[in-house]
């Protein structure tokens, strides 16, 4: 499957800029003066932007609990490693 041209777009953008760009957006919505199409376009664009960004959150906070529960096995295995000398030596 062939991806579509708006996510190639939005895969080059950062979260700042996707979000940046989500909020202008939000200002181009609440202007009640632009036609009918065009709300309907910057609307389906938000929720493009918005589904990115809530994407890209999950895959951060993935990411970092990843980091966070190897960084705890780490930890639990110097402990028993520190544990283990300290017995050595006991004996």
């Amino acid at each position: 499957m062939k991806d579509k041209p708006d996510q190639v777009k939005l895969d080059n953008l950062s979260y700042e800029e996707a979000i940046k760009k989500l909020e202008e957006i939000v200002h181009r919505l609440e202007d009640a003066e632009i036609p009918l199409e065009e709300s309907l376009s910057s609307f389906q664009e938000g929720l493009a932007l918005s589904r990115y960004c809530r994407d890209k959150l999950a895959e951060i906070e993935y990411k970092v609990e990843y980091m966070l529960k190897e960084e705890q096995q780490s930890l639990a295995g110097s402990d028993c490693a520190a544990e283990e000398t300290e017995n050595e030596s006991d004996q």
